[in-house]
């Protein structure tokens, strides 16, 4: 069978097969192994081994690219691999027979150039049986494919010479056929062998997972996916890499198939364990079940969830098999986290995964628990110092990841209590450790969830302190790092969003705030319908704005969202003092006054002294002469927190500026 210059007789049953490129390839490590030490320089030779394992293990490139990759590290080799392909190519077949029986000369000899366990040794090896098991047909078809791949890259390095002559301005047109070429390059290339296409894999789904940015895009990604899949449908880890490419994208029903598929083919390789074993059915059958559980949670199908939940808990118990169990319970807290004894079954998941050995959920276990009870008005301290032991954790057993999520915790919770030092100070820590860790991709872990949290909070402090220009720069960074179509563009679409409302709303500007309330519903309906109540109240229409209110006020009342309980009751103040009844409005402020108490929100209860202040000065005989517009409006009061609270330009109130602090779940 002949793809694309690709000979193989048996798709499925051999890793590795000839192609033109892999000739070529050969053809480099003749050349390396026959030059001398003394005509290649040292810095030459590192940068050309520097250079072999990406060309082993990566999917076929052109001629033309594999030119100048050669020439970039030695440009005397390459000149000498550019020759010795052309007389083979424009030669006799037998050029090419004679070629392959040089190359186990190789291995000949008391000090041999290539050693058979090595990784060049066993590429060598594999090419050698590979091509040693063609027939004559397919020899032949294997020599027309090399004097094609010769001729294609003979015309591109004749049009790039052309390219090269003319202006400036070509230049750049020629940069970006360059570009459109290389993302055609594995789908020309044909089928990938076995190892190409794991390591393809395995690089696309690192790049996913830490730096999505750099992934091809899910159009290009799927279509590389599906030409894999056409080959050998029974590939099990290109149907992962799919689901994971799905979820990009939101699209449930591709994503379900995908996952599904991947578990077919898990139980079709796992045949010969036992059902009930560590291998086989019935460790993909769990796992299957877990996983599309957490499909259905992650798309807000709560009930489907629960079900295959209990699917694979059953199945779990059934195996004996702890692991197993111990996530399902942790999925467990996440569906029924808003019931009110659901930290007893968190700490219980905590205590067992620490039982069984569980760094990893241990430490989820840890940071869930501390977001649940900042949300409850624990004292920071104690937060902090849960946090530490899970730091203990993350340090101990190098969990990378974990270590970005506790920092950006950390910036969450200290902004929920109102302390915006603190929050800074965790945030350029966080940002400061980019590089953290190094992948193998040459990708570093700073586009994960973790740093577009950081950011946005970064965003929005200094908004609230008026400088929406550095709040600019800092969102535009945002827009460049996470772009609109990766999954965690949706943090600072709504940071985006809610910065622009407060600055319309500053300026007075009350169309334009409006405006801007469709967008951040569609991102978050509370913060959509607080902010539509707001627009009302400024724009006079108090009887609708309190009716929204009272609506907003129950609902988060039976959530127990405190902190948009509190925005709300001072919202609903505001609108009894501009209404000329401040004395309604001392019980509301007292209440949310309590609250900021209660639950330690220092930036809230200080807005809530200053709106008590306003209250008081209404309800003076003769507010006239003390003249408290003029005052307020030249004058800032440093809260607790270290915050700036200014009075909206044109307006006696204070500017109640509605602050959400972002927690990594």
């Amino acid at each position: 069978m002949m793809t694309n210059g690709v000979v193989h007789a048996n798709l499925f049953g051999i890793k590795d097969w000839v192609t033109p490129y892999k000739i070529a390839v050969l053809v480099l490590l003749n050349e390396m192994g026959r030059t001398g030490e003394g005509a290649v320089s040292l810095v030459e030779r590192r940068k050309l081994n520097q250079l072999l394992l990406p060309l082993l293990q990566g999917p076929d490139i052109t001629l033309s690219k594999l030119y100048k990759l050669i020439e970039e590290s030695c440009p005397q080799l390459a000149n000498s691999v550019q020759i010795r392909i052309k007389l083979m190519a424009e030669g006799e077949l037998k050029d090419m027979e004679q070629f392959f029986d040089d190359l186990s000369d190789s291995f000949s000899g008391t000090e041999p150039e290539v050693h058979k366990t090595s990784v060049v040794g066993l590429f060598l090896r594999h090419m050698i049986l590979a091509y040693s098991k063609l027939s004559f047909s397919q020899v032949f078809k294997l020599y027309t494919a090399l004097q094609q791949y010769f001729q294609n890259g003979e015309k591109k390095t004749v049009e790039d010479a052309d390219m090269d002559r003319e202006d400036g301005e070509r230049q750049m047109e020629k940069e970006e056929l360059d570009v459109s070429v290389r993302e055609e390059e594995v789908s020309c290339s044909g089928p990938l062998s076995q190892k190409q296409a794991e390591f393809f894999l395995s690089q696309q789904a690192a790049l996913l997972k830490n730096d999505e940015t750099k992934a091809l895009t899910p159009a290009s990604l799927q279509k590389e996916l599906n030409n894999l899949l056409k080959f050998n449908p029974d590939f099990a880890e290109a149907h992962y890499l799919s689901y994971l490419n799905n979820l990009r994208v939101q699209d449930v029903f591709s994503s379900t198939h995908s996952l599904l598929h991947y578990f077919d083919r898990l139980i079709l390789t796992g045949a010969e364990g036992k059902s009930n074993g560590e291998e086989g059915y019935g460790r993909s059958l769990r796992y299957a079940a877990l996983n599309l559980a957490a499909l259905h949670c992650r798309f807000g199908h709560y009930q489907q969830a629960e079900l295959a939940l209990q699917e694979a808990i059953r199945i779990a118990q059934e195996s004996n098999d702890h692991v197993c169990l111990q996530h399902c319970l942790s999925w467990l807290y996440v569906l029924g986290q808003k019931r009110a004894d659901s930290y007893v079954l968190l700490e219980h998941s905590v205590k067992k995964a620490v039982h069984f050995g569980l760094p990893y959920l241990a430490s989820l276990g840890i940071q869930s628990l501390v977001q649940q009870r900042a949300f409850a008005g624990k004292t920071a301290n104690k937060l902090m110092d849960a946090l530490k032991d899970s730091d203990l954790l993350h340090w101990k057993h190098s969990l990378s990841e974990l270590i970005d999520i506790s920092i950006a915790q950390k910036t969450a919770i200290w902004r929920l209590y109102g302390r915006s030092t603190m929050a800074l100070q965790q945030a350029q820590m966080l940002l400061s450790m980019n590089s953290l860790e190094s992948l193998s991709a040459s990708v570093q872990q700073n586009n994960t969830e973790s740093f577009a949290v950081a950011l946005c909070h970064l965003a929005e402090l200094h908004a609230e302190q008026g400088c929406f220009a550095a709040a600019g720069e800092v969102l535009k960074h945002l827009k460049e790092r996470f772009p609109p179509n990766s999954q965690h563009a949706q943090l600072w679409m709504l940071c985006d969003q809610k910065i622009q409302f407060d600055r319309a709303m500053n300026d007075g500007k009350f169309h334009l705030a409006d405006s801007l309330v469709t967008g951040i519903t569609a991102l978050n309906g509370i913060e959509g319908v607080y902010r539509k109540a707001v627009v009302l109240q400024a724009q006079n229409q108090m009887t609708e704005a309190h009716k929204l209110l009272q609506k907003l006020l129950t609902y988060c009342q039976k959530l127990k969202n405190t902190e948009m309980v509190i925005s709300v009751l001072l919202s609903v103040a505001e609108l009894y003092w501009r209404s000329s009844s401040p004395t309604i409005a001392m019980p509301v402020l007292l209440e949310a006054l309590a609250l900021s108490k209660e639950y330690r929100l220092q930036y809230l209860a200080s807005e809530t002294v200053l709106n008590l202040a306003y209250a008081q000065l209404w309800k003076l005989p003769f507010r006239t002469s003390v003249k408290p517009r003029t005052t307020l409006q030249k004058s800032t009061v440093e809260s607790a927190s270290g915050m700036l609270l200014t009075s909206r330009p044109g307006c006696t109130t204070p500017l109640a500026r509605p602050r959400r602090g972002t927690i990594v779940p």
